[in-house]
């Protein structure tokens, strides 16, 4: 017999892509203490101290990531030269063979992360005409309020599955029908189109290479300018290979210079697959129809990132900062990586779903999306009672932290619903969260004692859900 023959299984479980290579020991808070600094945050997750949080912080999978041995290492080599560092050149050189591209046909802006690139692109763009409109597969919040705050209109363009019951592979994607509704009546109010990759305001879901494709034929029809918010590329890409049946025997390097080769230029926030703690970008492809259009383009935003960012080649970083950057992009692509990453997700939301906890299926890339709609159905409280708010509130007080992202956040007739467990990169070990889930579990089986959520503060304000306070009415 062959000895390959007798290992020749799988198993239900994997191990982690990484050991731990320094650990931080929780302080201990009762949960009276906790209890007092949830009332003084005025019940707000995000003013609450991440120092009481021992259960596990899945506030943002944005600048959490643990990193890696080789990206401390590369922190010593940290040029903070004010003009062209060391560490610049082999950025560049790492975002050619990463999004394949030459430096010589594009405009490479650094920031300090990814809303700070955001709003240096629709700054501009806004300035160029009024009643301005972008389409998106969905715009998430930070994105919403920096197209908005330029007096451009974000429109969500969320594909039909997303909102129906079952499986589908790619409900991220981008409904093609609406999309060329709008091209067709209003396209001179559309300055470019903007695809989310993954979704994050649509559940955390995918999107297809065929649907990237199809909206870049839409783009080319109408003399548009197709865009990336690229935040979660490499995740978006895992998805392709496992679930798009053409892209089955492609690497994942593959992949993405096949997705980067059908935008004209894309945002990114180095915080999530840059597995930085900082950092962000915009690339413009030159001889692009947005950049024809509007030659001035390049240089307005160069001029606004050295006001407001430093010097062109480190954007508000450190040279520390970029070379993580650096390291963390050449990781992210693994295969090794994401199959840990995205199956330790998967594990929990099974886990989620294996307690009852209704979550939005198939499972996303970087978290998992509790539906709160179907959590609060046969209960008391309706969307203007913002139950994701009370629920997230009150594990507090086991030390856990969630993100609510429906009705309060994005408001009481926004389509989606949902509490986000976010899980950082490279963070947190199964039995952390198999606690939270416990936790979730709890909630779900109290849901009928749950409060309302008043607004005492901020209920008015834009992005009202991070600076908005609380009482709970029991």
């Amino acid at each position: 017999m062959n000895p390959l023959d007798l290992v020749d299984f799988k198993t239900t479980h994997l191990p982690r892509a990484y050991v731990n290579a320094s650990v931080r020991f929780h302080h201990e808070f009762t949960t009276k203490q906790r209890l007092d600094a949830a009332k003084r945050a005025g019940w707000n997750v995000f003013q609450f101290p991440s120092e009481m949080l021992k259960g596990g912080d899945l506030l943002s999978d944005s600048g959490t990531t643990t990193l890696t041995a080789e990206q401390m290492a590369a922190m010593l080599l940290g040029d903070e030269a004010y003009g062209s560092n060391y560490g610049y050149f082999q950025l560049i050189k790492v975002f050619e063979e990463t999004f394949n591209f030459s430096a010589q046909d594009v405009e490479i802006y650094i920031f300090h992360q990814g809303r700070a690139a955001e709003h240096a692109l629709f700054m501009q763009i806004g300035k160029l005409g009024t009643n301005l409109k972008i389409p998106s597969n969905g715009h998430f919040d930070t994105t919403r309020a920096n197209i908005e705050s330029n007096g451009i209109e974000a429109i969500d363009c969320f594909s039909k599955e997303l909102h129906e019951p079952g499986y589908a592979p790619f409900k991220g994607n981008m409904n093609l029908d609406e999309l060329n509704a709008l091209l067709k009546n209003e396209s001179d109010k559309i300055p470019l189109v903007y695809i989310t990759m993954t979704n994050n305001s649509g559940g955390g879901q995918p999107v297809s290479l065929e649907n990237i494709r199809a909206v870049r034929a839409l783009c080319r029809k109408y003399n548009k300018s197709l865009y990336f918010d690229a935040c979660r590329f490499a995740e978006n890409a895992w998805f392709i290979k496992t679930r798009e049946e053409k892209y089955k025997n492609k690497t994942i390097p593959e992949i993405i210079k096949e997705m980067f080769s059908l935008c004209d230029g894309f945002t990114i926030s180095l915080k999530k697959d840059g597995l930085a703690n900082m950092g962000g970008a915009l690339v413009i492809k030159k001889n692009s129809p947005l950049v024809k259009y509007c030659p001035d383009l390049p240089n307005n935003i160069r001029d606004h990132q050295i006001l407001t960012e430093g010097h062109p080649t480190y954007g508000g970083l450190t040279g520390r900062d970029i070379m993580t950057i650096v390291e963390g992009l050449k990781t992210v692509v693994t295969e090794s990586y994401l199959e840990s990453r995205i199956g330790q997700v998967n594990e929990f939301g099974e886990y989620l779903k294996a307690n009852k906890i209704p979550v939005l299926e198939p499972f996303g890339g970087h978290a998992i999306y509790i539906d709160m709609d179907k959590f609060l159905a046969d209960t008391k409280l309706k969307r203007e009672d913002f139950g994701g708010i009370s629920m997230t509130g009150l594990l507090l007080l086991k030390g856990v932290r969630l993100c609510e992202l429906g009705a309060f956040a994005f408001g009481e007739n926004f389509p989606n619903n949902f509490v986000r467990c976010a899980i950082p990169r490279n963070k947190y070990e199964i039995q952390d969260l198999y606690y939270v889930g416990d936790c979730i579990k709890a909630m779900y089986e109290q849901r009928k004692l749950l409060p309302r959520a008043i607004p005492v503060y901020g209920k008015d304000l834009s992005l009202r859900h991070f600076k908005a306070r609380f009482e709970f009415q029991f």
